[in-house]
């Protein structure tokens, strides 16, 4: 068998050029990273302080501890309107989530829909042993359009990805889309794919889970993470709610891979999925004012065209400038050293964009942001 060869990551890569710019005493300013400014809730960290203290070291089931299993399916049922069980449910770092649920979807080469420009889906798919292939989400909206995911199906098609709210984009997409999705995939007997990792950082509108359409998890596969809400990405906690026979596929993967979650971790991830309400109120207010602060900067620019961020922590304005979203990104951390993120290291749809995240300090945001401004501003 033929060695998989993966492409790097291109939404990685500045930002570890950033880091090692500021390993050598350079001053950068980074707004590449998702990686939340803020600490993790210290209810949180006690949780798991206590947990080892009292011995929770060991194997565990390799599907999650029963009590985070109970915590996440309470949690859907409350939250999202998903009505799972304990049984139903995986606990499991978060991108490794994603890849089990292809690996458990994907039999010899089977096609999986990705949204173009969508988050990095395709490594994980091919790992996995399938084939990644594009849907279009048009500008300037990158609203979900039903036509465009019916045009990228084929024979080969076993499941479609829908990413809300979205990244790179900031959008979130309406009820009525998704409700749209799940009939046609009802129709042509195909698997979706929910990530809703950004489901707690919602501007306008209403985030909306597509797994809500079905009484019991049947043919929607609902993968969450505690990196965002909880400013967590450290602790590569998620969780993935399906039905029986796929949460048995991706037990087998766990069995034969990783054992088991850190079951320490689980406890704390337990706590925080039974308290999330709350301990996501305060964060929540604190990007609104960063995306706000992002507007109000940028959106004089008229070399820079600013999307609306409905959701997320990021906005991904097109820039009207000479050269690839590549060489803006590089030329942008070398003159003006700030780090963003080429739009086309998110699908062919990105090109002619950048990434910019905010969910840095304030004062490092202003300062990337009025880097920016410079740059933009001299054309």
């Amino acid at each position: 068998m033929d060695k998989v060869e993966l492409e790097e990551s291109l939404t990685l890569e500045l930002m570890y050029k950033a880091i090692e710019m500021k390993s050598r005493g350079e001053e950068v300013y980074s707004l590449a990273a998702g990686d939340p400014y803020f600490p993790t809730p210290l209810e949180i960290v006690e949780v798991a302080k206590e947990a080892m203290v009292r011995g929770l070291t060991h194997y565990t089931d390799s599907r999650g501890l029963r009590t985070v299993r109970s915590a996440a399916s309470e949690k859907v049922r409350r939250i999202n309107n998903i009505n799972a069980t304990p049984e139903e449910v995986v606990f499991i770092p978060s991108k490794f989530a994603l890849y089990a649920t292809f690996f458990a979807l994907v039999n010899n080469g089977g096609e999986i829909l990705v949204p173009d420009p969508g988050y990095l889906y395709s490594g994980a798919i091919k790992l996995a042993g399938g084939e990644a292939r594009r849907y279009t989400l048009r500008e300037p909206s990158f609203n979900l359009d039903i036509e465009e995911v019916e045009k990228a199906v084929t024979e080969k098609t076993v499941a479609i990805v829908v990413n809300t709210p979205s990244n790179p984009t900031g959008r979130v997409f309406p009820e009525k889309s998704l409700r749209e999705l799940f009939e046609f995939a009802d129709r042509r007997n195909l698997y979706i794919i929910s990530d809703e990792a950004y489901e707690d950082i919602v501007f306008e509108g209403d985030h909306f889970s597509i797994g809500s359409l079905e009484e019991r998890p049947t043919r929607v596969v609902s993968v969450y993470s505690l990196s965002k809400s909880f400013s967590m990405t450290g602790w590569r906690a998620g969780y993935v709610v399906a039905n029986s026979r796929l949460v048995d596929r991706i037990k087998s993967l766990i069995e034969n891979t990783i054992t088991c979650f850190p079951p320490f971790i689980q406890e704390a991830c337990s706590f925080a999925l039974d308290h999330q309400e709350k301990l996501v109120s305060s964060v929540k207010p604190e990007y609104l004012r960063r995306r706000n602060l992002l507007y109000q900067i940028l959106g004089p620019v008229e070399s820079l065209k600013l999307n609306e961020v409905e959701g997320t922590f990021y906005a991904f304005p097109k820039y009207v400038k000479e050269g690839s979203s590549r060489e803006i990104a590089e030329e942008l951390l070398k003159v003006k050293r700030v780090a963003t993120v080429p739009g086309v290291g998110f699908g062919p749809g990105g090109e002619g964009r950048i990434r910019i995240s905010f969910c840095q300090s304030e004062e490092e945001l202003k300062k990337g942001l009025y880097a920016l401004v410079d740059y933009f501003s001299a054309i």
